[in-house]
């Protein structure tokens, strides 16, 4: 692992530290004001006639990001995490042997701590000027060069550590994550909803047609099932008495990777009584809004070559409505399943096994609607047979309380009123049990479930929100690997290892 020789020639010089008495690897070091700090602090100097303020003295750490070595003295830049800073240091403030070690074994990508006071050079930048110098870390593999950075994709997917410390973008883009799902746990709270955590581990595989990661629990001798949504156990805390619960957390679904695709995904769900589903459609404009504001975005975000209008309300349109509006399928096959098989042939698409009408207005929705749907639209009154936990609609019961919204072709959140007849529930629950013969994700028989809702759900409406890809649209990413911090990767071959190795070595 370390026979590479610059790594080698960099464990030698952590070895001559060692011998001066500096341990390399030391921890009595701590963290002065941060760069962004020092710069907002002593920005007054640019103004002044004096342009330095020697009794001004502080610390400073960072890594070590760019190094100019003159005769007597050095100028370095060094990053933390608000930011890069110019540091200064010479032979007559460090002392000649320290300053000649210094210049010998100190490099690009060391880890330092820095005492000194601010000044601002002929060049008019803010710098510090270095009276101490301390390594903190010693770092034995070199950094990527500069001028071209860490741009491999794979490469920065795989070394997300590395990646960060190339591209300050991508710690920007994490930091607004955070802010993110810190301000929709903040709306949620705001508005009466208790945050809770339910079970990782499930007996049965249930709250979406999934296919599940499977895992053996030792102490019960029992297979479990990594959840694929926390729907079920969120609403048996509905029939216990709790009115308004969401939580954010991750699922797990053993399917395939893609833009939009990563095995474990965040999302929040929540669940509030005495709602229905459109109450959730006004709550999560709602969202929408507070999230915009406190973000500080325009309401029209562009998003790659699309640009998104993200005005309230937002528009909303039936499910048949939008295949013949939007999709431009003919009104007329919707009720005719030979026509609509026929039509999606036609378009390319293969059908496996005999579907139902419901089933064939999904396909048709996925072919010709879903990507066209580009401003945020809820689209309402899905098909019962697509729907298997959402209520029936009261005047229609092939029809679901439920909506999907969509943006920039994407489904980013789906919600509905939901079920909570348990003689229906366990008829669906068979219905989709005898699918699994043509559908490996239908869903499970959940008896324990049926049980919880045989003592009485109040009308209830829930709804489940991928931050993922609501991350993607805020900051105008493209890949969810962009958006997680350490996506799921193929296993990388040795041959492959050392291609990566040599790629970032010539970067």
């Amino acid at each position: 692992m370390f026979e590479n020789q610059y790594i080698q020639q960099r464990i030698e010089k952590a070895e001559q530290l060692r011998n001066m008495g500096i341990n390399p690897y030391g921890n009595r070091v701590e963290k002065g004001c941060s760069n962004a700090e020092f710069l907002s602090r002593f920005a007054y100097l640019k103004e002044q006639e004096e342009k330095s303020a020697p009794d001004e003295i502080c610390t400073v750490t960072g890594r070590i990001k760019f190094l100019r070595l003159m005769g007597k003295a050095a100028f370095a830049k060094i990053e933390d995490e608000s930011g890069l800073l110019q540091i200064y240091f010479s032979r007559d403030d460090l002392g000649d042997e320290w300053f000649k070690a210094a210049k010998k074994l100190v490099e690009v990508g060391d880890i330092v701590a820095v005492t000194g006071f601010p000044f601002i050079t002929r060049t008019g930048e803010l710098t510090l000027h270095a009276k101490e110098l301390k390594l903190a870390t010693k770092a034995i593999a070199p950094l990527p060069e500069k001028f071209h950075g860490l741009q491999d994709k794979e490469l920065r997917y795989r070394k997300r550590y590395l990646d960060m410390i190339m591209n300050p973008d991508v710690k920007q883009t994490f930091l607004l994550r955070s802010k993110i799902v810190s301000l929709i746990r903040r709306f949620f709270e705001e508005h009466g909803f208790l945050e809770v955590e339910t079970p990782m581990m499930h007996p049965i595989p249930g709250g979406a047609n999934a296919r599940p990661f499977i895992t053996h629990h030792n102490a019960l001798g029992v297979d479990r099932y990594l959840r694929i949504a926390p729907e079920l156990y969120l609403k048996r805390l509905i029939v216990g008495g709790f009115e308004a619960v969401f939580e954010i957390n991750r699922n797990f679904r053993n399917e395939g990777m893609d833009a939009t695709h990563n095995p474990e995904f965040t999302m929040i769900e929540f669940y509030w009584a005495w709602h229905r589903y459109e109450d959730l459609m006004d709550l999560t404009e709602a969202l929408f809004a507070y999230l915009f504001k406190a973000l500080n975005l325009p309401t029209k975000l562009t998003y790659g070559e699309l640009t998104i209008d993200f005005s309230t309300p937002f528009k909303r349109i039936a499910y048949r409505d939008a295949l013949v509006e939007i999709g431009g399928v003919p009104a007329e096959i919707l009720d005719d399943t030979q026509a609509m098989h026929d039509h999606l042939q036609k378009a390319g698409v293969e059908l496996e096994g005999k579907l139902s009408k419901g089933q064939l207005w999904g396909e048709l929705f996925d072919t010709f609607v879903e990507e066209k749907l580009i401003d945020p639209t809820f689209v309402t009154h899905f098909p019962i047979a697509i729907s298997p936990l959402a209520r029936r609609n009261d005047d229609n019961p092939e029809i679901a309380d439920r909506f999907e919204l969509f943006i920039a072709g994407k489904e980013i959140a789906n919600g509905f009123s939901e079920l909570n007849d348990p003689i229906d529930q366990y008829e669906r629950f068979k219905a989709q049990v005898a699918q699994k013969e043509v559908d490996d994700e239908a869903m499970h028989m959940d008896e324990d479930y049926v049980e919880a809702l045989s003592y009485g759900m109040p009308p209830t409406a829930g709804e489940g929100i991928g931050i993922d890809r609501l991350v993607m649209l805020l900051t105008n990413q493209h890949t969810i690997r962009d958006v997680i911090l350490f996506p799921a990767m193929r296993p990388v071959k040795k041959d492959q290892e050392n291609q990566e190795e040599q790629s970032e070595e010539n970067q």
